[in-house]
């Protein structure tokens, strides 16, 4: 806690930025329906969006090179990637630091640098997990700060651009999860045979977990693009950027299929598990996503940060003066963190 609020203090010494967001309305395609309404029904569906109310953040840091994912030492200090810089980076007491630059990186469209987990016993065993892309597949590895990345997962599916998936985080159940993309060949997402398109589960090992529905790393299929992870009322949650009808937020289970590429939206077939909640592809693009304050809050590549219920429902655009939100993430002193591609804000989530 003093740790992180000294981060705070730093940020605010250093002048930073406190802008006030407008109230904004949510263009949301319920789950339940694909591709959206005709252009009356969206003109109506526009104006009884329910409008969130002004919120404020506090810029602690800027001049980021496509900040992706942000973790805490237990210390309080973030630890955060950077895609195309190829550096783990710190954030403590207002200042950014370079940590170490991961070697082999092949920088793309949207491979790179991308997801980041400590590990729940780093006080013992000092590690963190990452999750890159080579010039051959996506990899995860484990290190020690510092230390060079021993791969602990190899061969998931990566495009020549696009849908390299790449989020990471540890579960309440202590095992680390995954969530890949199809690597631009459709079918691997129904592919028992291959990690592209995916949540994975594993532990800090690499094997599948216990458990698992295949006896394989596999834990959930049929998704397109996995970007966020995160468990509300004891259910995961993920989001999946869609092709050209709708982009997804999912409950996911066990041995589940997500439909990619026969559904996209919801398609109420009995084979497919419909999402809980899904946007036109030209509203959200959804990135990371969190559980913060009894509230699920997604990121949007199409700017601003969604913040729904526990489970889902009564989706409001906040923050919308952000053109492009990565992620965002919850901090020891109960604020939530949002980060942008060159920028890590604070807020309270309202």
């Amino acid at each position: 806690m003093k740790a992180r609020r000294k981060v705070l203090l730093g940020a605010l010494a250093l002048a930073a930025a406190t802008v006030t967001a407008p109230p904004a309305a949510g263009a949301v395609s319920p789950a339940g329906t694909a591709a959206g309404p005709p252009e009356a029904a969206q003109a109506a569906a526009r104006a009884q969006a329910p409008k969130a109310a002004s919120t404020a953040l506090e810029q602690l840091v800027s001049g980021l090179e496509h900040a992706w994912a942000l973790d805490w030492l237990p210390d309080g200090t973030a630890l955060f990637t950077e895609r195309n810089s190829g550096r783990i980076r710190q954030l403590e007491d207002g200042r950014v630091t370079d940590v170490q630059r991961i070697n082999g990186i092949s920088v793309s469209k949207e491979g790179g640098l991308l997801g980041l987990a400590v590990s729940p016993n780093y006080a013992q065993d000092r590690t963190i997990f990452i999750y890159y892309t080579t010039a051959r597949d996506n990899r995860i590895a484990k290190l020690r700060l510092g230390e060079r990345p021993r791969p602990i997962v190899t061969g998931i599916p990566r495009g020549s651009c696009c849908h390299h998936g790449g989020r990471l985080e540890f579960g309440p159940d202590g095992y680390l999860y995954a969530g890949t993309g199809d690597g631009l060949r459709s079918q691997t997402a129904q592919d028992l045979n291959s990690l592209g398109g995916k949540v994975l589960r594993m532990t800090t090992d690499g094997r599948p977990a216990p458990g698992n529905p295949f006896n394989s790393l596999v834990y959930s299929y049929g998704h397109r693009n996995v970007q966020g992870l995160a468990w509300s009322n004891g259910a995961l949650h993920v989001t999946d950027i869609g092709a050209n009808k709708a982009d997804e937020l999912n409950r996911v289970q066990a041995g589940r299929n997500y439909g990619w590429p026969a559904c996209e939206g919801p398609c109420n077939n009995p084979r497919y598990v419909d999402p809980v909640q899904s946007w036109r592809t030209s509203v959200a693009t959804p990135s990371g996503l969190a559980a913060y304050q009894g509230k699920l809050y997604m990121a949007a590549l199409k700017g601003g940060v969604w913040r729904m219920t526990g489970d889902g429902g009564s989706p409001q655009r906040i923050y919308t003066q952000l053109s492009r939100v990565r992620a965002v993430e919850p901090a020891p002193d109960g604020s939530l963190l949002v980060i942008t591609p060159t920028a890590i804000y604070s807020s309270d989530g309202n």
